[in-house]
């Protein structure tokens, strides 16, 4: 026996993949299917591959006939473990019915969505960002959850569509202290679609809270 003799390391492809590593393959292929590089199907497919990969062999695979942009490799992790609670901060729940939120709501730090036979609309154009990243499970079955973000801000999505349709358009912002958003979920005979409202941005969100809150008439003391 060799005392001296030293494994071999191991290959890259057959490293265990990370959360970031699927949520970056998630991103390429919706990017693709966007582009029309990928059928409904074979995006869903190939997303599902994605989420239950478990080398990064196994990810590049799913990619390998895809463009890839060295930009998408700057995408920001997901939360830390232990970052996120496990329970939601909040819930929007539509069953035969339809729920919003939007408006100078406060984004916590994870927010379900849930549309059965319904439809959810989660707006966060205007939101009140309290921390830098915010998860969002959203499940749609027979029924539809959109969500709307700042123009300005990172959001990533990893899911897919049983007979539905999973949609999230990625973005990166040149900001690394912007928010960031990742979408979780699932779409069953339904949809679930997030993207950025245009020409909405944190920054000028801010500006015109600021712009309200100086505006306000200053009461005296004494009077």
């Amino acid at each position: 026996m060799d005392l001296h003799k030293q494994s071999a390391p191991t290959p890259a492809t057959e490293l265990r993949a990370s959360d970031a590593e699927r949520d970056r393959t998630a991103g390429i292929l919706g990017e693709a299917l966007a582009e029309g590089r990928l059928t409904p199907d074979e995006h869903a497919e190939r997303v599902d591959g994605a989420l239950y990969a478990k080398t990064v062999g196994e990810l590049e695979d799913l990619i390998r006939d895809l463009p890839a942009a060295p930009a998408r490799t700057a995408l920001a992790p997901r939360p830390e473990p232990g970052g996120i609670p496990a329970a939601a901060d909040a819930g929007v729940v539509a069953v035969f019915s339809s729920a919003v939120r939007r408006g100078r709501l406060r984004a916590g730090r994870r927010l379900r969505a849930y549309a059965v036979f319904g439809s959810v609309e989660i707006d966060l154009s205007e939101a009140i960002f309290e921390y830098q990243q915010v998860v969002i499970k959203a499940v749609s079955v027979f029924g539809d959850v959109r969500i709307r973000v700042p123009e300005n801000i990172s959001l990533h999505g990893t899911g897919g569509g049983v007979l539905g349709r999973f949609e999230v358009s990625p973005l990166d912002s040149a900001d690394p202290a912007a928010p960031v958003v990742h979408v979780d979920g699932w779409a069953v005979l339904g949809a679930v679609e997030a993207r950025p409202r245009r020409g909405r941005t944190v920054s000028d969100i801010l500006r015109r809270v600021q712009d309200k809150a100086d505006r306000k008439p200053r009461r005296h003391p004494g009077r």
